[in-house]
């Protein structure tokens, strides 16, 4: 008896500069965490702050305000007789860092920096943090006259250690070191630490959910030990969504998960763990040895032979009067991790999203030109989506998210409004409208009108041909030339400028009546206006600069087609709508030139290339760094047995060269929920060039030589 320990890990909605909701949300895990006996909490990472404060990490007032929230926690009663690993930055010696504060009774025990700083893909943290790099080494930090006087304490510890309680030893591990080769948790475990936390911000992309589970999984699974994941959990303020899914695994066994998709502002997960099982899974000699073998080795090094070890005078296991009681509940089993589908991924992940923009951003609701195409339609389904969990969510009792919808949709706060059906509440917040022109088919006009009676979006059907004619009959009363169609007659470039003035029209009267539907509607506020650009059509800069698809936001901006039809063709019968089969039958068209007998608009044909063959294309270029010659050269191994070396130099070179003359697009992109690895995001993700020689002489000419002496062979 005695060996058992309650643990707990959360997810926590934290919101980049919120320290008022932030410090409530983190005091509310605690007080769940104590409620289920645990001694051990530990939360996300940078939680105080928010992880997404970006350029605020270089502001005073951030290290300022994340101390006096410190403050508050130690001030609370409810964080009294458990140990607290808390996240939030912190300046020493003039240097900034991301740390992990852990506290016990109203005393800071150690402040603990990341090592290792996470700055590749959508991370930069070494813009606004320094790593630690003394491992094994502690300094004296000199604690603000504001924390001296909660604590009585002067100075602490700042360094790479461990904390030592009565019963086990716990250690530090922060995200990105988890992913690097050499991760702390092997030295640790090694040194005899037993309980390893490990506070994360890891944002949701499509599939990478195992590759996160796997390295937890294989954290404990030879070295033996406690493994608690933490996460933040949704929008916070910008296109990425923290998936949450905390995580405990006891030797190499998923003990517990947290869901991965929630509404939820707090969720706390805990586990009974016998740390028995631990010294059990390491009594193998071999394990000993090597142990023993690197503290030698470090006893001859300039590096200190062990962690320094911080005494917490607490034990994690009970005993005494409780332990008999604690001897009676058994360890929590193992069980089989759960991963989402992508099709349920798509369905959870940016209709999660999206609540968290529409009720931190005070807007009414959500705009979408519904054009009858499957973009449009993928976004509007991923409104309906965020509907049902809404209305799932208060159905449970939630009433953060009864409040918040009585607020948007605009009820009193004494009002008794409570959403009962997903419809009902998305005809409240969700307006769509159908802007047809004489290039519009009466087939994509009827979709839309179905799609948006089945979802219950408040519909809108209009004809904008006067406006496209007044821009017209302007430009030919300026110059006296009268631009044509292709299919009338005209050049490429009159075609495309016609096309254009189309698809730029839309935008302005998408936000005009973003603006103005809620007072038609007698109801206050404006709409946020929503994109349907997929992540495919970003790449080859398929659209209008400026045109329907620059909103406000975009839930689909990194999602390819080929993924988007799967969560269609999912979402068709896990909500009901047949009318979706009636989108996956349809051919992608733009609808912007003229119908005849003999031509129909087409995507694929217009681009020159498939949406599949698009999603390879990008994964070649941003996920394995290929050039020209590169994926050329890839692709005749992937393609040979289909297409002659000619045929793939010639779509290799189609592709780059609309990619570089298109790149200009991706500095206005629409900020887009991040999905996809391949996302061509300007703004952060994707950082190259927008002016390009689109010509590509040295490479395509590389290619071209390739090429013949292939064909020669």
């Amino acid at each position: 008896m005695g060996h058992y320990i309650t643990v707990a890990t959360c997810s926590l909605n934290q919101w980049a500069l919120d320290f008022e909701g932030n410090l409530k949300r983190i005091l509310e895990s605690i007080r769940i965490a104590k409620e289920r006996g645990a001694k051990l909490r530990v939360g996300p990472e940078l939680e105080i702050t928010g992880y997404g404060c970006f350029d605020h990490f270089l502001e005073g007032d951030t290290y300022l305000h994340s101390w006096e929230v410190l403050g508050k926690i130690l001030e609370s009663d409810d964080a009294r007789n458990i140990l607290l690993d808390i996240g939030m930055p912190v300046a020493h010696k003039n240097i900034n860092y991301n740390c992990r504060v852990i506290i016990l009774n109203g005393k800071i025990l150690l402040i603990r920096p990341k090592m290792y700083l996470a700055n590749d893909g959508n991370y930069r943290e070494l813009r606004y943090f320094v790593p630690w790099s003394a491992m094994r080494h502690v300094e004296e930090y000199y604690l603000p006259r504001m924390i001296r006087n909660i604590t009585g304490q002067s100075k602490v510890p700042i360094g790479d250690a461990v904390i030592s309680t009565i019963d086990t030893c716990v250690g530090v591990e922060l995200c990105e070191e988890l992913f690097t080769p050499n991760s702390p948790h092997i030295n640790m475990g090694l040194d005899g630490v037993e309980i390893f936390t490990n506070s994360s911000g890891s944002h949701h992309e499509l599939r990478k959910l195992y590759r996160r589970i796997d390295l937890i999984k294989e954290a404990t699974l030879k070295s033996g030990g406690v493994y608690l994941y933490s996460n933040q959990q949704g929008c916070d303020g910008d296109r990425l969504y923290y998936d949450g899914c905390a995580l405990i695994a006891v030797n190499g066994q998923i003990v517990a998960q947290g869901s991965q998709f929630s509404l939820k502002d707090v969720e706390v997960l805990t586990a009974t763990i016998d740390v028995e099982d631990v010294r059990s899974h390491r009594s193998i000699s071999s394990r000993g040895m090597q142990a023993t073998s690197v503290t030698a080795a470090r006893n001859i090094s300039s590096t200190p032979s062990s962690y320094p070890r911080i005494e917490a005078d607490i034990a994690l296991s009970d005993s005494g009067k409780n332990s008999k009681l604690r001897f009676m509940m058994p360890p929590t089993k193992p069980i089989k991790e759960f991963y989402h589908t992508p099709e349920q991924e798509i369905t959870l992940g940016p209709a999660c999203w999206l609540w968290d923009y529409l009720r931190r951003s005070n807007m009414s609701g959500y705009f979408l030109p519904l054009s009858g195409g499957i973009d449009s339609c993928s976004t509007a389904v991923i409104v309906y989506s965020m509907s049902r969990l809404v209305v799932e969510a208060v159905e449970k009792g939630d009433e953060n998210i009864i409040q918040d919808v009585r607020r948007i949709v605009g009820e009193s706060e004494d009002s008794m409004y409570i959403p009962r059906d997903p419809k009902e509440l998305t005809g409240r917040i969700f307006h769509t409208c159908y802007m047809g022109t004489e290039n519009s088919s009466k087939e994509t006009r009827q979709r839309a009108k179905k799609l948006a009676d089945s979802i219950g979006s408040y519909h809108i059907d209009l004809n904008m041909d006067n406006l496209v004619s007044a821009v017209h009959t302007l430009f030919a009363l300026v110059t006296n030339r009268t631009p044509r169609y292709r299919v009338h007659g005209g050049s490429n470039t009159e075609n495309l400028a016609l096309q254009n003035i189309q698809a730029r029209l839309r935008m302005l009267l998408a936000y005009l009546f973003a603006q103005l539907l809620p007072w038609v509607r007698n109801r206050n506020g404006s709409l946020l206006v929503l994109g349907s650009a997929n992540v495919d059509e970003c790449l080859r800069g398929y659209f209008t600069k400026y045109d329907c698809s620059s909103a406000d936001i975009c839930p689909i901006g990194s999602i390819s087609k080929t993924d988007l039809r799967r969560f269609i063709g999912y979402a068709k019968d896990c909500f009901e709508l047949p009318v979706l089969q009636e989108f996956l039958d349809a051919q992608p068209t733009a609808e912007l030139e003229p119908i005849t007998n003999e031509y129909v608009q087409n995507d694929e044909i217009d681009m020159g290339m498939t949406y599949k063959e698009l999603s390879i294309f990008g994964r070649l270029r941003k996920n394995q760094k290929c050039g020209p010659f590169s994926m050329f050269t890839k692709l005749v191994h992937e393609w040979g047995n289909e297409l002659r070396p000619t045929q793939i130099a010639i779509k290799v070179k189609r592709f780059f060269y609309y990619y570089a003359i298109n790149r200009h697009k991706m500095t206005t992109l629409t900020p887009s929920y991040h999905a996809e690895s391949y996302s061509p995001d300007d703004n952060r993700f994707d950082l190259r060039p927008f002016l390009y020689n689109s010509a590509w002489s040295w490479q395509f000419s590389r290619v071209d030589a390739l090429t013949q002496d292939m064909e020669n062979e």
